[in-house]
């Protein structure tokens, strides 16, 4: 996979300078960059790295002097981080996976595979399922009956889906990601001590120990176009009603989503976060690493929650909570500060009591 310097600044919509007849293979950090790279040094600090490599060509800041640099060629960017999306995605030589159905792989004779589908070995793909044009399924994967997958989907290896899942355009999956597992929901015959602490929030009261029973899933998953889910995620099957992703959401690694809940779109729930059951996320959420969320409540559009956040309550739109249990940003920052000069009070108060019993009687 080539590319000239002119086709790469062209697909990015940026300007470019120098031999723009420049042919790269692949990009590169600036002290690792060879002559045929495309040495990623879009801001000075980078920069300074160059001399340790050959790059005769590196993507730069905007007015930077790629003359002064050494370079024969450069590409000037704006914004970074996109120009490294586009970039990326034009050099990303993909998994492999080649085209056509591999021997191995078992298709059930009512699965429709659409134009172009490629299927790695020992997948499995169950009766009724249906897969979009251009889709790419990594080797050892699982599609389950009725399974609806929409064009241009990318599953990489060992990645499994449920019955009934309805998923849109340009799913994209990491190694190991599970959906339409069933819900973690059970019942026990009369009340159980966990409900009544739920309840009372400290007391078990009188319930006896008891055997749980199992509360089937018979909801699906639906999940719209543009969504990623990273390696090892784990989203399950509704009760009733559908668990739903929105379509852009992204999901990182070691995500879990409960049973019914429901994503809005343009969402980022990033590595380990997990979300029980029957929660209703809106639009443009970021919820960052370690994030945990509690049942049966709501959270508003465009809120952000810092890393390891515990959200135990109902979170109004717009609002940039953190901690455990999570508040405000600026109220968990003056909790904080609060914390560190209790050491210095409880000297002070120690202090004052001394002086305060060395005074004598009053009459």
């Amino acid at each position: 996979m080539q590319y000239t310097i002119q086709q790469i600044a062209d697909a990015l919509g940026s300007e470019c300078q120098g031999d723009t007849s420049l042919v790269i293979h692949r990009a590169a950090e600036p002290a690792d960059a060879g002559p045929t790279d495309l040495a990623m040094a879009m801001s000075p600090k980078y920069a300074e790295a160059l001399s340790g490599g050959s790059a005769r060509a590196a993507v730069l800041w905007d007015g930077a002097d790629w003359q002064a640099l050494g370079l024969e060629a450069a590409i000037f960017v704006s914004r970074p981080r996109m120009a490294m999306a586009g970039i990326t995605s034009m050099l990303d030589h993909g998994q492999g996976v080649a085209p056509g159905v591999h021997p191995s792989a078992v298709i059930d004779p009512t699965a429709d595979l659409a134009d172009d589908v490629s299927i790695g070995p020992l997948t499995v793909v169950g009766p009724g399922a249906r897969i979009g044009k251009g889709s790419v399924i990594g080797a050892h994967c699982v599609i389950g009956m009725d399974v609806v997958l929409g064009a241009n989907a990318l599953l990489r290896e060992m990645v499994s889906i449920g019955a009934r899942a309805r998923i849109g355009d340009r799913f994209v999956a990491q190694p190991g990601a599970r959906i339409g597992g069933d819900g973690f929901s059970y019942v026990t015959p009369e009340v159980s001590g966990a409900e009544n602490a739920r309840k009372t929030l400290g007391d078990q009261g009188d319930a006896q120990a008891q055997s749980w029973l199992r509360i089937h899933s018979l909801g699906a998953v639906e999940i719209g176009d543009d969504v990623e889910v990273g390696a090892n995620c784990t989203i399950d099957n509704g009760t009733i009603r559908n668990t739903r992703i929105g379509s852009g959401s992204k999901l990182d690694n070691l995500v879990h989503l409960g049973h019914n809940t429901r994503v809005g779109q343009d969402c980022l729930l990033c590595g380990q976060t997990g979300v029980s059951g029957t929660v209703e996320i809106g639009n443009n959420v970021v919820l960052g690493g370690q994030t945990g969320v509690v049942d049966n409540i709501f959270i508003g559009d465009g809120v952000i929650a810092a890393g390891g956040s515990k959200i135990l309550s109902n979170v109004p739109a717009g609002r940039v909570i953190m901690g455990y249990p999570a508040v405000k940003m600026e109220t968990h920052t003056e909790i904080y500060k609060a914390q560190r000069r209790l050491p210095r009070m409880a000297r002070d108060v120690e202090a004052l009591k001394k002086v305060v019993s060395k005074q004598p009687p009053s009459d």
